[in-house]
């Protein structure tokens, strides 16, 4: 066998993914708030794209314009803009009005003793302590050898975040070199803190705590509840709960009231979790009998090519020929930066139109009223590539007159009813869940039974697929959805 080189022409077709074609596919996909961070990322790498300013803008920022777009600008509002620009017409400033003088360490006779409610500065801060800095406070208030305050400072750091204890007595002895005497002391101490509940080692173990820091006693029925049958209890079986404590149902309803006032997870309330709010990407308004599809472009900069640059490559002499083919290439970029930004606002204002054509009796009359619907279906009826849509309603947002719903939502698949017609898996979990939320508490439906309803309704639907659903929509089994009867 012979290895030689050797040069062969062949025709072929095909797809080649430019970068700008790569750049568009990719602001297809992203959501609003990913939007705003790409094009601001993209104004400050390319020196073509500035942002436009509106006309309220331009007259507030005079200094930001170029000597031609000054004269578009009244002169009447930019002389009051900057008529107090004369040193001698601009009041002496007191920073002392600026400071935060609440903070009352420092205080003397010299000041006025702030109000008891004055806030602090320290109210200003954007992340308010955690569980670990709450016990660390506590701790500085107590008198503590330095020994215990090692050991307690291990415990503290060996909570998880809903403030349960994840080491035992022997590690801790194990890292301080102490008995388990000293250890179980320092963590009885711990234990003690605020949050009631705080480093227990399981859920009941924190009710305990939680009950003897209410006062109750070993062998008063909460205690004897949660100590020993608290599988029972988040089952709500009162009637054999009952039983097994030799106590009247009465008195044991009272007594998981109180339990049920506990707090299973103490350290949660001290929980830095941000809460990601949804900021829609379009919104449909109902005006009259009509909709009316509006994007959502507030808080979006306007992109618009620099004039100056402009300016520089239509004077020939003006640069050499590394710099012209450089500000041509960004200019290149830019406008298909800005051409691509705008197929992305047309093609989600398309998908949405589609939507509304086929979801109409949504928008109308609510979620019991979706259709079956998939990518196809829209997709055929704007003329685009499955794909296309699918990035289009990923991780998007619509605003409507039913509320708030990703449009991934309005894709249903059908389910088949009795009388040959189909309808949409989103409108059967609606169903769902309304018959649950109007079920008796003391007597709530069963998988089987909601199927048995669903199935008098016209619609043919498994217990397991029930049970299915219900785990999608979030609820609870049966058994722990019900309650006594009060009174």
């Amino acid at each position: 066998m012979v290895l030689e080189l050797r040069q062969q022409l062949k025709l072929a077709q095909k797809l080649v993914m430019t970068p700008q074609l790569r750049q568009a596919i990719k602001l297809l996909q992203l959501n609003r708030m990913e939007l705003t961070d790409a094009l601001q990322a993209e104004i400050e790498q390319n020196p073509l794209l500035e942002e436009a300013l509106d006309v309220e803008e331009k007259v507030q920022n005079p200094e930001a314009l170029s000597a031609e777009e000054v004269k578009e600008v009244p002169e009447s509002v930019v002389t009051e803009q900057v008529a107090g620009d004369n040193p001698a017409t601009v009041a002496e400033i007191n920073w002392e009005d600026y400071a935060n003088n609440f903070d009352t360490a420092d205080f003397s006779f010299a000041r006025e003793t702030p109000p008891a409610d004055a806030p602090s500065q320290f109210d200003f801060i954007s992340a308010k302590p955690g569980l670990e800095a709450h016990l660390q406070w506590q701790l500085t208030h107590l008198d503590l050898t330095e020994k215990d305050m090692e050991i307690a400072q291990f415990i503290i750091g060996s909570l998880n975040h809903h403030g349960f204890l994840e080491a035992d007595i022997e590690d801790i002895c194990r890292y301080a070199h102490c008995d388990e005497e000293t250890a179980q002391g320092v963590l009885n101490l711990i234990q003690h803190l605020d949050p009631p509940g705080v480093a227990a080692r399981d859920i009941r173990e924190s009710l305990l705590l939680q009950l003897e820091y209410e006062d109750y006693e070993e062998d008063d029925l909460p205690c004897v509840i949660v100590r020993d049958h608290l599988n029972l209890l988040q089952t709500r079986n009162y009637s054999v709960l009952a039983r097994k404590v030799g106590q009247p149902v009465r008195k044991v309803e009272a007594a998981v009231k109180v339990i049920t006032r506990l707090t299973p997870y103490p350290g949660n309330e001290f929980a830095n979790d941000q809460t990601n709010y949804v900021v829609p990407d379009v919104y449909v308004y109902k005006i009259d009998d009509e909709f009316v599809i509006q994007l959502n472009d507030e808080g979006l900069p306007h992109l618009q090519l620099s004039a100056e640059y402009q300016k520089l490559l239509a004077e020939k002499k003006a640069l050499n020929a590394e710099s012209r083919g450089y500000l041509r290439e960004k200019k290149r970029n830019a406008e298909w930066f800005i051409k691509s930004i705008q197929q992305r606002q047309r093609t989600i204002y398309k998908v949405m139109e589609s939507l509304l054509r086929f979801q109409r009796d949504f928008f109308e009359k609510g979620p019991g009223h979706l259709k079956p619907l998939i990518l196809r279906d829209v997709a055929e009826d704007i003329g685009m590539h499955e794909s296309t849509v699918s990035r289009v309603t990923s991780n998007k947002y619509a605003h409507t007159p039913q509320g708030i719903y990703e449009l991934k939502y309005f894709f249903s698949t059908a389910v088949s009813t009795t009388n040959g017609d189909t309808v949409a898996a989103e409108s059967i979990k609606n169903r769902i869940r309304q018959l649950i939320q109007n079920e008796d508490p003391a007597k709530p439906l069963s998988d089987n039974k909601i199927s048995q309803l669903l199935a008098e309704e016209g619609i043919k639907v498994a217990r397991r697929t029930v049970a299915k659903y219900r785990d999608q929509l979030k609820i609870l089994p049966v058994k722990h959805r019900r309650k006594a009867r009060t009174g």
